[in-house]
């Protein structure tokens, strides 16, 4: 392990690379290809599985573990930023979440509808190791660098994730879309089922390999003098949830904007998670081979389309203000919610595709920056974007949970994305009623 100073380049470089570590995860196992092996292990059979004593649609069961697991890190992250600022190691715990997020990805191999449990298990594991590490990876921040190099080093790891991940994801596509090349063998549907379940090993190698960089320079941790790990300081995350709460009431415009922000969020982050499912359930795809492949160009479309729409959306609210941004960006999901309903042919999907990218990428940014400048002045900042994370894992777990529900009872997520407009609708509602403030109107 190195000793480097605070701000030395070498540590700010190795904290940004854990971001191209970890990013293949939400981009492969996510959003793209997971999903995808997910809905082919049923191309044989109805959409309808035998698990947890009831017959649930395949989609609706993923979504719920999904709320489930988002429940578990909306729980866990309080205890977790509550133990991070005192422990002497917390890089021992990064890495614990770390390893237990890439192995459940690369158990992820083994996924089949004979061990369903087992495989679900991975699936609710991975998702937990990858927000668990991100808990005390974000904790360094402030740790390795000083207040002037933050903004700059957060927006480094940011964009070397979105490299390293895309990078994989190209890979991946091309040993699903051309197995022979890479030696895989069987029938083209098997020899794609193939090459996914190596995506998933891949995902898990890539995470651990990638991140011992980051381990390599990091600090074990600063540890408070003189205080202990005990009840205090792990529910410590719990009381400055409670402290923000109390604060909100002093405060209308953020208190307005959060619970605009909470709803519309609830959407898009549901949209985020789904699309992949709607896409590969819903559109009539001439095969499945084409389906693979059309929905993993969706996905690197949304990515690429996304980095426009965050860079238009910025010069929009320079000139327009925050709120009226956000309003538009919210009405362009409402109407994106109401032609999704009515589509079903590849070319109607990649247009869609394209346009949640373009309004994803933006909403996104906007909302985290239109919440800090509405932060009153104070040096507890950390408390307050605890709160803001917390609130949207919160309402990613209702979202998850009204569409798995819509999509279970009717057989269709059609409806569920009708569901998720009213919500951008209402979204748009509570943005209205944000008292004006100088550049957020």
């Amino acid at each position: 392990m190195a000793d480097l100073n605070k701000g030395d380049k070498k540590l700010l470089n190795a904290w940004a690379f854990y971001d191209w570590a970890n990013s293949v995860y939400p981009l492969v196992i996510s959003s793209a290809v997971f999903p995808i092996f997910y809905e082919a292990l049923f191309s044989d059979k109805d959409h309808y599985i035998d698990v947890f004593g009831m017959n649930l649609k395949n989609s609706a069961l993923i979504s719920f573990i999904t709320a489930a697991a988002f429940l578990v890190v909306a729980f866990i992250s309080p205890l977790l930023s509550g133990i991070a600022d005192y422990v002497g190691n917390k890089k021992t715990f990064m890495k614990f979440f770390c390893y237990m997020g890439a192995l459940s990805c690369m158990g992820l191999y083994w996924f089949n509808l004979e061990n369903i449990y087992i495989g679900l298990l991975f699936y609710f594991l991975g998702l937990i190791g990858f927000w668990g590490s991100l808990v005390f990876y974000n904790s360094y921040l402030p740790d390795i660098a000083f207040p002037e190099q933050q903004d700059k080093l957060s927006a480094k790891g940011y964009s070397l994730g979105y490299i390293g991940s895309v990078i994989l994801m190209i890979v991946n596509l091309a040993m699903i879309m051309k197995p022979k090349i890479f030696g895989i063998t069987g029938t083209e549907g098997e020899a794609a089922m193939k090459a996914m379940r190596y995506s998933f090993l891949m995902v898990g190698i890539w995470w651990i390999g990638f991140s011992q960089y980051t381990y390599y320079y990091l600090p074990k941790g600063n540890k408070k003098e003189d205080q202990k790990v005990n009840k205090d300081v792990i529910f410590n995350g719990f009381k400055e949830l409670k402290k923000v709460w109390k604060l909100l009431e002093e405060n209308i415009s953020l208190k307005r904007y959060l619970s605009s922000y909470f709803v519309y969020s609830m959407a898009v982050q549901t949209v985020m998670i789904a699309a992949t499912y709607f896409g590969a359930q819903e559109i009539d795809w001439p095969s499945q081979a084409d389906s693979t492949k059309g929905l993993i160009i969706c996905i690197l479309l949304i990515q690429l389309v996304a980095v426009i729409g965050a860079v238009l959306t910025s010069k929009a609210s320079a000139k327009y203000g925050n709120i009226p941004t956000l309003i538009v960006i919210n009405s362009i999901w409402v109407i994106f919610c109401v032609i999704v309903y009515f589509i079903w042919l590849p070319i109607h999907f990649y247009a869609m595709a394209t346009l949640a990218g373009f309004v994803m990428g933006g909403v996104q940014a906007l909302s985290r920056s239109t919440y800090s400048k509405l932060l009153p002045e104070s040096d507890d900042t950390a408390s307050f974007f605890s709160f803001y994370d917390v609130a949207e894992k919160i309402g990613i777990v209702i979202g998850m949970c009204v569409y798995g529900a819509i999509d279970q009872i009717t057989g269709s997520p059609r409806y569920a994305i009708v569901v998720l407009g009213v919500f951008f609708t209402v979204g748009i509602l509570l943005l209205r009623r944000v008292p004006k403030k100088g550049v957020l109107n």
